[in-house]
């Protein structure tokens, strides 16, 4: 098996550092990562200028983009060979709920299924400690049960690891997405010279962290694994928005 591993948290970031170690007895294993951390780059791909890539050693290389850009270069160009599987982790926090809208690590894996290949975004869930360890074995076991599993075409599994000790975690959990509340307001400050400056607010605390949800099974430190579809239609309110229409056309 041949692996492309990336991340937004950038190239020699502790996750996908200590995860391409592990990964490298299971598979051949080729790292293409942000040349910085571009948390929070969601799908974005760089258009308005060139992309450059910086090989660290043979097998790991760097590149001035998001990670969008990482996995749309790595597989329609950079690389000779193509891999089998994309992962995209380990993230350096949660991506749970609304959190995969704007995430860098989810939208790694989505452009490896948007290019047809099987993906898989992993994140360790916040914590002062951050047990990488537990999140790097919960990747090996499912890669041991990967070829037990036919997804979708269209569907990457998004994993958020309890950042626990291994020997705490109660397991797996197949789950949806639940909803976070509004944001927390911006910050406002002044630069140097006075000028207002604004950081973005920290994410909102859970919404919807019911029944199924991946809040819950964090919650009940267990590893939440849910599939997410790349086809974005609200397929329920097409007879609704066709009938408006037909209104639009009568006038």
């Amino acid at each position: 098996m041949r692996i492309l591993l990336t991340n937004d948290d950038g190239w020699n970031a502790p996750g996908i550092t200590l995860l391409s170690e592990a990964l490298k007895s299971h598979a051949e294993v080729i790292l293409v990562a942000p040349d910085r951390n571009r948390s929070g780059a969601s799908n974005s791909l760089t258009l308005t200028e060139p992309l450059r890539v910086s090989r660290m050693t043979h097998d790991v290389f760097a590149v001035n983009g998001t990670p969008t850009d990482c996995v749309h270069l790595a597989l329609t160009g950079l690389l000779e060979v193509e891999p089998d599987l994309v992962i995209s982790g380990i993230n350096d926090g949660a991506n749970l709920g609304d959190d995969v809208l704007y995430s860098g690590t989810v939208a790694a894996a989505m452009e490896g299924r948007f290019l047809g290949l099987p993906a898989i975004a992993v994140s360790l869930v916040d914590a002062e400690l951050r047990p990488y360890e537990t999140a790097v074995n919960v990747v090996e076991h499912m890669l041991d049960h990967l070829n037990s599993i036919q997804w979708p075409q269209d569907t990457i599994l998004n994993v958020n690891v309890p950042a626990l000790p291994l020997q705490t975690v109660k397991g797996y959990r197949a789950t949806r997405l639940g909803h976070r509340h509004r944001a927390s307001p911006a910050i406002r400050a002044l630069d140097p010279r006075g000028r207002p400056i604004y950081w973005v607010g920290r994410a909102g605390p859970a919404a919807d962290s019911g029944e199924e949800t991946d809040f819950l099974a964090i919650e009940t430190d267990q590893v939440s694994i849910t599939p997410i579809e790349v086809d974005l239609t609200r397929h329920a309110a097409l007879p609704i928005l066709k009938q408006w229409v037909s209104g639009l056309e009568d006038d």
